[in-house]
């Protein structure tokens, strides 16, 4: 058992938590007992189980390379207030082109709760993808792996330069759909194209200029209420289910 937060092994866990490291290295952390085993059901390369002392090693975990760890050690490794005591190292998947007729294109949204409740709803309306642009909030950020619930594994997630990936997009016959407050249609009176992309931007910017000046329609969801605007992840709930 690790009891020491000197020790080499618990030194390499912890730089996981800087997005720096897990670049460097292709593996992020993932915290909980149905995080974990979404993981391995859906084939993601598990490459170490954490465990604390007092915790039972699951039988579907068994077949992994499993260090156990003192109660001091797992809450310094630990990146949630009352952790379950489990956590596993979790190679980063490359992911082949996606195929299908709806994609969600994001273009610099920071907050890792928005970002990960988008990735959750857009597998659970069947989407083909998310693809994420520059500026986004780090997809392996402990807060938006827990927002996913799991949905980080099922869904082909990608980085790309939006530009690029617009124009591929429309030489694949896809329609771009971007969100804007104004110079915008009311989503309802557009006809759904069979292929779309639906571009989301950042919470206080919006998307960017460049963008919308090569998005195929500007859309808007109406607000009857006083409030300014929708939080991004419930607009992007609303588009997705109207599209599908």
């Amino acid at each position: 058992m690790i009891t020491s937060i000197q020790n080499s092994q618990v030194k390499k866990w912890k730089k996981l938590h800087t997005k720096k490291e897990r670049v460097k290295t292709g593996l992020f952390l993932v915290e909980g007992f149905h995080l974990i085993e979404e993981a391995k059901q859906s084939n993601w390369e598990i490459t170490e189980i954490i465990i604390r002392e007092d915790v039972d090693v699951p039988t579907w975990c068994e077949d992994q390379l499993i260090h156990i760890v003192s109660e001091a050690v797992f809450q310094h490794i630990a990146q949630t207030n009352t952790p379950q005591g489990i956590m596993g190292v979790i190679k980063v998947k490359e992911w082949a082109r996606f195929t299908g007729n709806h994609v969600i294109l994001i273009d610099r949204i920071q907050d890792p709760g928005n970002l990960g409740t988008i990735i959750r709803t857009a597998d659970a309306a069947g989407f083909s993808a998310v693809i994420l642009g520059k500026g986004t909030v780090d997809l392996y950020n402990d807060k938006v792996i827990r927002a996913t619930q799991g949905s980080l594994f099922h869904i082909p997630i990608l980085q790309a330069e939006l530009i690029d990936e617009i124009s591929e997009l429309k030489r694949e016959g896809f329609s771009i759909w971007a969100t804007a407050l104004e110079d915008s249609t009311k989503y309802t009176e557009l006809e759904v194209p069979k292929k779309v992309a639906l571009v989301l931007g950042n919470e206080g910017s919006g998307i960017d200029e460049g963008i919308l000046h090569v998005a195929d329609s500007v859309v808007n969801i109406p607000i009857y209420g006083k409030a300014e605007s929708l939080n991004v992840s419930i607009a992007a709930g609303i588009l997705m289910y109207y599209l599908r």
